[in-house]
């Protein structure tokens, strides 16, 4: 098991990963007052610096990208200095790491919005769903329509978070562009119902991501930039596009000409089926030069596969992640792996966030 691809070294731009394992953002809701990473998150991340590479958690890009209660940003000097103490414990133990920037759009309440306004989105139709504040599960607030005079200072709140990211220790950044938030607002002809150069087309849908891609690159490298994105989930009431197959590959070449270094592709429904809506993702593979990270419902068994016939470069890993730190070295020995505990996903302190137990130390105790 242990020649296994999973544990190949693999170069991703300028850095080279210890293995083909990574760890998928995955939202935690422990950030502290001001929306700077709570200090047990210097331990949490330090903890799973043995995959090949850590996305963390979205950290909002602004005030008004934040969706969601006790979220961690990337826009003020207090958010930059505890995401540092992040990085360098992580390099410390010779992990690599890379930061996922989130503008959620109408995923969003007013309670968190500045000065209680109305999220924005592509258009302004309100997502059937919730959104996390005031420890309860709320709806989600009518949004309104980003205005075109808006759209320029969107995409500077992007090239600033990503300029941040880089002071704070990262080695790269991944734009959120998938489950529904801002960016696939403007994407699927579903939630875009704009008239203007934003909207219509494919290639005005796509034009927002592309041009956030673009600013990115040019602030950070190309080499430091990736992107997740989700061509047919239906997470946050984000209903199919009309042509799904034709929008990613669109929005994949022109990543591919901005030579961004992966794309990270929900693979069907997140969390859920991956065979929820006909899609061919080799085509995006084909259309794409940097690595291809595949995620969703990935297991030992399926990563093994799809890394074999070639159809990934890596492979992320959420849930998986969150029990079992060393998961790493669980593959590699076929050891029993961590279940994880649900009631203890979002919100909390160390309990089902730092403290599941590893090999060692099981074996420590039963010593």
């Amino acid at each position: 098991m242990s020649a296994s691809k999973l544990f190949e070294s693999y170069k991703l731009g300028p850095i080279t990963l210890s293995n083909r394992t990574v760890m998928a953002p995955l939202t935690r809701n422990r950030a502290i007052e001001g929306f700077v990473p709570n200090p047990l998150a210097v331990e949490y991340y330090a903890q799973r610096a043995t995959a090949g590479l850590l996305i963390t958690e979205a950290s909002q890009i602004s005030q008004q990208g934040q969706g969601y209660q006790d979220t961690p940003g990337i826009y003020t000097k207090e958010q930059v200095a505890g995401w540092k103490k992040v990085t360098d414990a992580v390099h410390a133990k010779g992990g690599h790491i890379f930061i996922q920037l989130w503008h959620v759009g109408r995923i969003s309440h007013t309670s968190l919005q500045p000065n209680g306004g109305a999220p924005v989105s592509a258009s302004a139709i309100k997502a059937k769903g919730k959104t996390y504040v005031n420890n309860t599960f709320t709806e989600t607030s009518e949004p309104r329509a980003l205005e075109l005079s808006e759209i320029p200072g969107l995409i500077e709140d992007y090239r600033k978070a990503a300029k941040n990211a880089i002071e704070a220790g990262f080695d790269g950044v991944e734009i959120h562009a998938a489950n529904g938030y801002l960016l696939e607002q403007f994407a699927r002809d579903s939630t875009n119902k704009r008239t203007d150069e934003y909207g219509g087309s494919i290639e005005n849908r796509a034009r927002l991501i592309l041009e956030v891609a673009k600013a990115v690159a040019e602030e950070i490298g190309a080499e430091r930039t990736g992107i997740r994105i989700s061509p047919v989930t239906p997470a946050n009431d984000a209903a199919l596009d009309s042509e799904p197959q034709k929008l990613f590959d669109y929005i994949v070449d022109g990543l591919n000409a901005e030579k961004l270094v992966y794309i990270h592709v929900v693979e069907g429904a997140t969390g859920g089926p991956r065979d929820i809506a006909p899609f061919d993702y080799a085509s995006l593979r084909k259309r794409f030069k940097g690595a291809y990270i595949a995620n969703n419902g990935y297991d030992l068994a399926l990563a093994e596969k799809v890394l074999a016939a070639g159809e990934a470069d890596l492979i992320a890993f959420g849930k998986l992640f969150i029990a079992n730190s060393d998961l790493v070295e669980r593959f590699k020995t076929g050891a029993e792996l961590n279940k994880p505990d649900q009631a203890t996903f979002y919100g909390g302190s160390a309990k089902g966030y730092t403290d599941y137990p590893t090999l060692a130390e099981k074996k420590q105790a039963a010593e």
